[in-house]
């Protein structure tokens, strides 16, 4: 092996080396790659094989790996790489009849991840002076992305955190107030880039004892002061319908008099 370890971004491709040296024939020349995962390091896989002329690929891999010289390089190339293809790596060459034992060269290849996008959550209790906790968690990045929350409005604020595991951190905040509400960021940030999530938090105040008698007190006062004013109004239309009564009656009993008074007045001038 020419190097002992390469490193390459997500996606890009990247050609592993293996280099021999033989003096005999290369038609039995037989080249077997194989991969033993970061994920399962104790359960390597085949990757490509060369065997009389022939290429053998891992059907997972079939369009994205392939030797570049064979059969006078044993050098692969692999494309389009994934988090999944870190590991090590073992290239095994023999041809016969130079050995019995084929010699074995080993690299170990990272794959380079920015940060996948967080995930934000909020568990607890947010009325005045309750307990609030705030996750967040990333599900990829290489390398393990460092987590960080920050309180942005009404004013940035850096919090500080408690980290599960290698992926995940948590804000824990209690004896929340109206000071607490506002729009917290979580940030997940490696050498690739960086990935945010946010949460909202509205804080909400209970009405205490005094301030609910006072309203209680105030809903009081204003029946009271609509009561008073329907007394008043029926007592003046009372006393509206009483003078206006007692006014009609004066006015009829005038004109009878002055009738009655006119009559016996022509009967004395008569006789």
């Amino acid at each position: 092996m020419r190097e002992s370890s390469l490193k390459v971004v997500q996606g890009d491709y990247v050609v592993l080396p293996c280099s021999f040296f033989t003096s005999s024939p290369l038609s039995r020349l037989n080249v077997i790659w194989t991969l033993a995962p970061v994920s399962s390091p104790e359960t390597p896989v085949q990757v490509i094989v060369y065997d009389h002329g022939q290429v053998i690929e891992d059907p997972a891999l079939i369009g994205r790996v392939d030797f570049t010289g064979i059969p006078w390089s044993a050098d692969i190339v692999l494309n389009d790489t994934r988090v999944s293809d870190a590991g090590i790596y073992r290239c095994m060459v023999n041809n016969p009849p130079e050995t019995a034992d084929p010699g074995i060269g080993e690299l170990e290849l990272s794959v380079l991840a920015p940060p996948s996008l967080p995930v934000c959550q909020w568990d607890g209790d947010i009325d005045m002076g309750g307990s609030v906790t705030l996750s967040c968690s990333v599900a990829e990045g290489v390398p393990t992305p460092e987590i960080h929350w920050d309180k942005l409005s009404p004013e940035e604020i850096a919090l500080p955190i408690n980290m599960e595991g290698d992926l995940s951190g948590l804000v824990q905040i209690v004896n929340v107030s109206s000071q607490t509400s506002g729009l917290y960021r979580c940030s997940a940030t490696n050498i690739l880039g960086t990935e945010n999530c946010y949460v909202n938090l509205s804080i909400y105040s209970t009405p205490d004892s005094s301030s609910g008698v006072l309203q209680g007190v105030l809903l009081t006062l204003s029946m009271c002061l609509v009561l008073l004013a329907l007394l008043v109004l029926v007592l003046w239309l009372h006393r509206t319908g009483q003078d206006g009564w007692w006014k009609e009656g004066k006015e009829e009993e005038e004109g009878y008099n002055e009738i009655g008074y006119t009559q016996s007045l022509m009967k004395r001038s008569f006789v």
